[in-house]
């Protein structure tokens, strides 16, 4: 075990006058070593207090770019930063924070490939992931090489967060054993996030980290803890670890990393949905709107992102509500239908054409990539 330096002690002399922790417990820490998946809005409070904490060992996976949607949250990063490496740029900034640290950035997209050779260089894994194939391989892995793992996942207002270790209680897959279908579940990007959510969620993350290293306190295995920001309310669900899991049950199925994305058929049914939905450019939706065509513009969004921006001679009626205004979309044209990113909208192509409605077409990649690619004039968000 590697001591402490002089200038370690005073720099940690807060932790260590904490009589569960003390001299012993900040070594701990200083030889502990934690893997931080994802660098947006989890991790960046979690690594943060990771190293602030003194956790010696660090890494971070993340092949992502800094953007200025992402400033709202995650506290890492500064304006300066747009357009570069997120890893990188998490990694000056931890350092600048605390030299102390020896710290590992991996500019690379976890796959089944790749994910065992990283995730067994750490004791503890931390998943601050925002999709379900890298948080259901996340969870695979740290089961097969009993890693525990730091959950926490943020939506709109709420979040939840608990710790998944083999042996010792329910894993993500008992939680969740079936992945949501394609498209079913909004990203952030789609159904935005409170800037502070993930400020909470992460720093709790970070706190049961700690704990572990220390094996201090009772740790949030076998227990799910909700949060919920506009009530500020904290809840709890009990977990059990189901026998039958294809990971961690008594007879796994899942024996070596799989991507999510070929195991539960996203790919496939992406694949299919194309066939079914026809996609417009924003280009040629451009050329339309220029030639003055007789079709029907059908924004999808909701009230307060028309304030934004906006798109001319578009009839708008939001998601939730195209269902009961079917008598205000006619078939006897060309609709295009909008929303954000395009995501919901191809919702809603794919259920106006199980209507029976034929022409209608999905806006490749919303309004943001039709600001991108005819005007960049357009207020983006």
């Amino acid at each position: 075990m590697n001591g402490l330096s002089t200038a370690e002690i005073k720099r940690y002399s807060r932790h260590i006058l904490l009589s569960e922790i003390g001299l012993e417990g900040q070594e701990k820490l200083k030889n502990a070593s934690v893997l931080v998946v994802g660098a947006g809005g989890l991790g960046s409070p979690l690594a943060t207090y990771l190293a602030a904490s003194g956790v010696g060992k660090i890494g971070i996976v993340d092949y992502d770019i800094v953007d200025e949607s992402n400033l709202q949250r995650q506290i890492l990063f500064s304006t300066n930063e747009i357009g570069l490496q997120k890893a990188q740029a998490a990694k000056e900034r931890l350092l600048a924070l605390n030299p102390f640290l020896d710290i590992e950035i991996y500019e690379v997209k976890l796959t089944a490939e790749n994910a065992i050779d990283i995730i067994n260089e750490y004791d503890i894994v931390a998943d601050g992931t925002d999709n379900f194939p890298t948080r259901y391989l996340v969870n695979d892995v740290c089961m097969l090489l009993g890693k525990p793992n730091v959950y926490a996942s943020i939506f709109g207002f709420e979040g939840q967060a608990s710790v998944f270790s083999k042996g010792k209680g329910a894993c993500y897959r008992c939680l969740f054993p079936n992945p949501p279908a394609a498209g079913s579940v909004p990203s952030c990007n789609e159904a935005g996030v409170l800037g502070v959510l993930p400020g909470i969620l992460g720093t709790i993350q970070a706190t049961e980290v700690v704990k572990l290293i220390l094996g201090i306190g009772n740790s949030l295995i076998g227990r799910l803890l909700t949060y919920n920001a506009l009530e500020m309310s904290f809840d709890e669900i009990a977990l059990q670890q189901n026998p039958y899991c294809p990971v961690c049950g008594e007879n796994p199925t899942i024996i070596a990393p799989i991507d999510y994305d070929e195991f539960c058929g996203v790919k496939k049914e992406i694949d299919n949905n194309a066939e079914k939905v026809n996609d417009i450019s924003p280009i040629v939706l451009e050329q339309k709107i220029r030639s003055d065509d007789d079709f029907l513009l059908l924004d999808i969004r909701e009230h307060y992102e028309l304030d934004i921006c906006t798109l001319p001679g578009a009839k708008h009626i939001p998601m939730g509500e195209v269902a009961n205004s079917l008598n205000e979309i006619t078939d006897d044209k060309d609709i295009v239908v909008f929303c954000h990113l395009g995501i919901r909208s191809r919702n809603i192509v794919e259920f106006l054409l199980s209507k029976g409605i034929a022409r209608v077409f999905n806006l490749q990649g919303g309004i943001d990539f039709y600001a991108r690619e005819c005007d960049n004039k357009m207020q983006r968000y």
